[in-house]
């Protein structure tokens, strides 16, 4: 093959990637946050995830004329707050859709204006390749109905136990209810949604939790090589084991530096998108189906935030009660 041919073989390839980024952003407003010609639409995007809040700007924009992007500096964590003038805007908006390289789901700003009736879509961590592959792809309205569908299996367990091949085994109840919103289709006042979507989750009662489970897909954004050992009795983190793998090492002992006691295993969700695949962010990651994951919270001080951080674990067999929910990383359809 000729330079030439290589050369219309590129443009080939970038002309196909850039339909599929705006088929995508038509999915976005169109399927995922039906937007409406009168409606303000927000797009709040950061230098590194501004190509994709350009589409979703450029598609809102078709849909109706009251759109506004702001990109904003690149926070340094999950639930860091956005400056005061992006909060500002967000609560005066009906639709948000926050693609920035860190989520703003759990901070004030968020909360505020979801209490002020905006519908938001997060997507923390989005590159083009997450965009326009896996699971962006799905059919999020099949999806909403399967989502749904699992409400009558779901009512019934509270308890919950997670296993892997090596025996190890992680149990503990739910407090409240089962979350069945996260289908990609946000279409009520207040709504909140992750994009791609596809999981069911619910709180966790810190202190039902007991056992010892291996982290095997993802921490925290980061693939790792060798699994991530958590130890918790009665709620309490006994200690987290992980490979010496320099920035997830060093991401980890961070995130236990502060009070390792008062580390709480706070939620629980499995993932429900067959489209979805392990990518190394969590926000796909926790919804490939066959998956679960678990979330750590280190609780705010005087001295810093709350921290979350997300664990990914793949091929688990997760029982509610003496359903089989999960068989070895397969779903139990």
């Amino acid at each position: 093959m000729g330079a030439a041919d290589e050369d219309v073989d590129s443009l080939a390839a970038d002309s196909g990637d850039e339909e599929k980024l705006r088929a995508s952003a038509k999915t976005v407003i169109e399927t995922c946050m039906q937007l409406r010609s009168h409606e303000n639409l927000l797009v709040i995007t950061d230098p590194n995830t501004a190509e994709i809040g350009q589409v979703l700007y450029e598609a809102g924009s078709q849909v109706s004329d009251r759109v506004l992007m702001v990109m904003m500096p690149s926070t340094h964590r999950h639930g860091q707050e956005p400056p005061a003038p992006v909060a500002d805007l967000m609560r005066r908006q009906h639709v948000v859709i926050a693609a920035t390289r860190y989520s703003l789901t759990h901070t004030r700003a968020r909360l505020i204006s979801s209490k002020d009736g905006a519908r938001i879509a997060t997507m923390p961590g989005v590159t083009r390749s997450m965009f326009i592959e896996g699971g962006m792809t799905t059919d999020f309205d099949v999806l909403q109905t399967q989502i749904a569908g699992m409400a009558r299996i779901l009512r019934k367990h509270r308890g919950i136990s997670i296993k892997n091949n090596d025996g190890d085994s992680l149990e503990f109840t739910i407090s409240g209810r089962w979350n069945l919103e996260d289908n990609g289709i946000c279409n009520r006042p207040g709504q909140v949604t992750n994009l791609p979507a596809g999981k069911i989750f619910a709180d966790v009662k810190p202190e039902s939790v007991n056992g010892v489970m291996k982290i095997n897909g993802t921490w925290d954004s980061i693939s790792i090589s060798e699994p991530i050992c958590v130890i918790i009795d009665e709620g309490r983190v006994v200690d987290i084991q992980a490979p010496d793998e320099g920035v997830l090492n060093e991401q980890i002992l961070e995130f236990i530096d502060e009070n390792r006691d008062s580390i709480k295993m706070v939620e629980f969700g499995f993932g429900m998108n067959p489209k979805a695949r392990i990518s190394g962010s969590a926000l796909e990651d926790e919804k490939v189906l066959g998956s679960c994951y678990i979330v750590l919270q280190q609780p705010a001080s005087r001295r810093s935030h709350e921290i979350r951080a997300t664990g990914i674990l793949i091929d688990p067999t997760v029982m509610l009660g003496d359903y089989n929910l999960i068989e070895n990383g397969k779903f139990n359809e």
